[in-house]
């Protein structure tokens, strides 16, 4: 089940890569031993037509005499006549008695447990003579008897033959074709490398174009595809122009309703006959109008996000901040990773790094460290600060609007509850700590990518 399970994550280039080195591997092998098989079996036929052919030569030597089988001393075949040659003829009785033998079995010991077929019947195999594989090809034949007081002649033809020319014929030819095979399998992969290429070069362009609009280099995939993907890069510029489009009029409703809301506010606040203790609670909606509207204007999770570069508006903040709080000599240290990017919009990661630096800002002594980590599935925001640091009481209920932390002389108002809700839109993750570098508070910010 692992195995499948991490097989799923493959990529196509990986597939086809490993089913092309699994078809090479396997496939081509197994054409080498089926040749390999074909030519000893073509190879051993060839060996039993020609045996037999050199059998019923002999047969249409032999005569019989007196009831006893007469054959010459030298046959045709020179192999026969050449002590131990390789190649050997003899006749041997039903009861095991050799009849006659060739001239290549002068020096040689007469083999024994020879088969005898039936009458009529041939019978082909190997067995072993002389500590050394070998062929035999034994037909079973009878004369007919001379006169009434004899019995019939009955005897075979045994033509044995060394393995060794055939054993020599196949390593060569195996050599030959497993020489070819490797030649070919190199051709095969040269072939299927240039067809996989040109094969999965649309995917790796469509995927190089999907980062650049992730990364907002582009705003839609350009580039001319195959068939298959050229409908997939349709719907996904449709999916991104709806979505900018919904996100304006989002925008533009907004902008009206706060311009509707905010201007007869503004004129309540400017009655003179109204009584003071309304002025408060004008201000207080003010507030909430405010706060409310930057929150509607937080794209959370989108149809589509554009990567935000983290690193210049961090460095913006790091230019302002320290003005605003000169009084601290503040030292506002920045490691924020080149590569790192927020998938959002600008405004909700100037909100987010805004609210969290001010904040710290407020607690610290005087020093303040932002890092920035970008890893593999999400951006990793890191604020410490040299300040007294967060209760562990208080960890939990910071983000909440309202809520201060006493050991901060001018809380966190709703600085935090909106870096709340803005995680929340993003599903991101946040963890209140004790900075074991500065020794003040430290916020852990986790937004998936």
């Amino acid at each position: 089940m692992a195995m499948l399970k991490s097989a799923r994550h493959w990529s196509l280039k990986s597939r086809i890569i490993a089913s092309t080195l699994l078809l090479n591997l396997v496939l081509v092998p197994l054409i080498g031993f089926a040749l390999s098989d074909a030519f000893r079996m073509e190879m051993t036929n060839a060996e039993q037509s020609e045996m037999s052919a050199a059998m019923y030569g002999i047969l249409a030597l032999a005569e019989q005499d007196n009831g006893e089988l007469e054959l010459p001393a030298a046959l045709q075949d020179k192999q026969f006549n050449i002590d131990q040659s390789g190649v050997y003829a003899l006749v041997t009785a039903p009861d095991g008695d050799i009849l006659w033998r060739s001239g290549s079995l002068l020096s040689a010991p007469a083999p024994t447990q020879l088969p005898f077929p039936p009458l009529g019947q041939s019978q082909f195999g190997e067995f072993e003579f002389n500590q050394q594989a070998h062929f035999i090809f034994s037909f079973s034949a009878s004369f007919a008897a001379t006169s009434a007081d004899q019995p019939p002649l009955t005897f075979a033809v045994h033509i044995i033959k060394t393995e060794q020319i055939l054993a020599a014929t196949q390593a060569q030819f195996s050599q030959t074709i497993w020489r070819w095979l490797l030649v070919l399998m190199l051709i095969l992969l040269l072939f299927q490398a240039g067809w996989l290429w040109w094969t999965i070069r649309p995917l790796a362009r469509f995927r190089q174009e999907l980062i650049a609009v992730e990364q907002g280099q582009q705003p839609h995939i350009t580039s001319h595809y195959p068939t298959e993907l050229a409908q997939v890069a349709e719907q996904l510029n449709l999916l991104i122009s709806n979505e900018q489009r919904q996100r304006q009029r989002y925008r533009n409703a907004l902008s009206d309703l706060a311009h509707s809301l905010k201007t007869p506010l503004a004129v309540l606040s400017s009655i003179k006959a109204l009584p003071t203790e309304a002025h408060e609670p004008i201000q207080t909606i003010n507030d909430s109008i405010s706060h409310q509207l930057k929150r509607a204007q937080s794209s959370g999770n989108l149809a589509w996000h554009r990567g935000i570069p983290v690193a210049p508006i961090a460095e913006r903040l790091g230019r302002t901040l320290p003005k605003i709080y000169r009084d601290k000599s503040l030292q506002l240290q920045l490691n924020v990773a080149h590569e790192a990017l927020f998938f959002g919009e600008e405004g909700d990661l100037t909100e987010l790094l805004g609210n969290l630096l001010d904040n710290a800002c407020k607690a610290a002594k005087q020093r303040v460290l932002l890092t920035v980590v970008q890893q593999a599935h999400e951006l990793q925001i890191v604020v410490e600060d040299d300040g007294p640091g967060i209760a562990d009481d208080m960890q939990q209920q910071i983000f909440q609007r309202g809520v201060r932390a006493d050991t901060y002389d001018k809380g966190h108002g709703v600085g935090l509850a909106i870096v709340k809700d803005l995680l929340e839109s993003y599903q991101g993750r946040w963890q209140i700590s004790r900075s074991t570098t500065l020794g003040g508070a430290q916020f852990s910010i986790h937004l998936p990518k």
